[in-house]
């Protein structure tokens, strides 16, 4: 998808208060509009500008969306948001507008469409309730490492709220929290802190944090609800004999896997029980890859000669044909 710089699209500093935003978005308005501009481009440039004024009209997606920092692409360039860019920022039910409410780009849904799914739904110009009334729920997306969930720990985490000070400017307010992570637990998954959200009124209880559970990037596993995934190398004896191979696991666990004699690159094994901690545990699935010792070293180049004089009917092509449609099942 293409990057939207939205600072750029209403023409103010990044640093601007929201004075500033509002005032150009209005100057904008008006010239694009296109019940009265004149302007070739008016629709679209009318559609951007409100798309803009969307995120920096609203302090918790700007703050979000600064996050990102000055080393973003430019406008127009092809742009992958990195995992977790959103992680530890804490929103209120009763901020912003439903993303699925305009005609919104692919930039700005990859953003903002999951914050709007977690409950943030109210309109601008949204009135808070008049007298006692429970406070809001608050929402926030933390990032944890895979071994927690195996360990089931215990996690100091720190959020930040977006806040504006007397002149409209945009600051972030911290506050860490203890937080308890269950056995098992699984991305998407959410987390409850009674009382950790907004303020009541009147007296009222104040409402609760909604933790969305992501991890971070691990370099050999991942989860696929409660299924680990990992690859698993094998040496061509190893494949071709078959063996029982140690696997480690996360949080410093290990189990014995039997590979089949025969396995090839690419076959997937799955072991029962070996995967997130739960009643029932999930499973570990292996993609199986076999690494061949190096052509260049004189023991192994001559093994792989004596192969080739021994074995003249073995076709490698031939063979990948044939276990094509078994591994595509």
């Amino acid at each position: 998808m293409e990057f939207k710089d939205y600072y750029a699209a209403l023409g103010v500093a990044r640093d601007a208060p929201q004075e500033a935003i509002k005032k150009a978005y209005r100057q904008l308005a008006r010239k694009y509009h296109p019940d009265v501009s004149q302007e070739p481009d008016a629709e679209a440039r009318m559609r951007e500008v409100n798309e803009a004024y969307a995120v920096l009209s609203d302090p918790e997606r700007r703050a979000a969306y600064d996050q990102l920092g000055s080393g973003a692409p430019r406008q127009g360039e092809p742009f992958r948001p990195p995992p977790g860019w959103d992680a530890g920022f804490e929103f209120g039910d009763g901020a912003g507008f439903d993303p699925g409410a305009g005609d919104y780009s692919e930039f700005f849904s990859e953003l903002f469409g999951r914050m709007g799914r977690t409950g943030r739904t109210a309109r601008p110009g949204t009135q808070r309730p008049q007298g006692s009334a429970r406070g809001e729920d608050h929402h926030a997306k933390v990032l944890l490492e895979l071994d927690d969930a195996w360990l089931g720990a215990t996690r100091r985490i720190t959020l930040k709220a977006p806040e504006l000070d007397a002149q409209g400017r945009l600051h972030l307010r911290e506050r860490t929290l203890e937080l308890k992570i269950p056995l098992g637990v699984k991305p998407g998954q959410l987390i409850r802190l009674a009382g950790q959200g907004g303020p009541g009124l009147g007296g009222a209880p104040a409402g609760d944090l909604l933790l969305e559970v992501q991890f971070a990037p691990h370099p050999r596993f991942r989860l696929d609800g409660g299924t680990l995934v990992a690859e698993l190398p094998l040496a061509p004896w190893e494949a071709a004999l078959g063996a029982v191979v140690p696997v480690d696991l996360p949080a410093g666990r290990s189990v014995k896997v039997r590979v089949p004699a025969g396995a090839q690159s690419g076959q997937r094994l799955r072991v029962r029980g070996q995967g997130l901690p739960g009643s029932p545990p999930g499973d570990l699935e292996l993609k199986l890859r076999v690494l061949l010792p190096s052509g260049l070293e004189p023991r192994a180049r001559q093994l792989y000669e004596e192969m080739a004089r021994v074995l003249p009917d073995f076709d490698a092509r031939k063979q990948a044909a044939a276990l094509a449609p078994e591994a595509d099942a």
